[in-house]
């Protein structure tokens, strides 16, 4: 039980130290070096194509942190639908008689 209670501490502490230490970090991505690339090619501004659902509803655009939240989760949606359609595969096969 004191093991768990360490590991939960320090899973807890690993998730939000950065949140303070990292105060004025800016956290840009590939979408900022790809507008930067489309302005230093065309010579002009690039302009969107349209505006994500989420900025029409919160009338602004979303922090960087909730960005990357969606994009975490996202992946992690996905991490999960392949490994449980490997695993899917794998149980079918074992539990088949292996006839395949």
């Amino acid at each position: 039980m004191k093991t768990v209670i360490i590991l939960i501490v320090l899973a807890l502490s690993i998730s939000f130290i950065p949140l303070f230490a990292l105060k004025g970090a800016e956290f840009a991505g590939s979408d900022n070096a790809g507008s930067e690339m489309v302005n230093e090619v065309s010579g002009g501004e690039y302009e969107p194509w349209f505006t994500p659902v989420l900025e029409r509803f919160i009338g602004g655009e979303l922090p960087s942190e909730v960005e990357s939240l969606f994009f975490c989760i996202q992946t992690g949606i996905g991490v999960g639908i392949l490994a449980y359609s490997f695993g899917y595969l794998v149980a079918r096969k074992k539990y088949s008689g292996g006839k395949d």
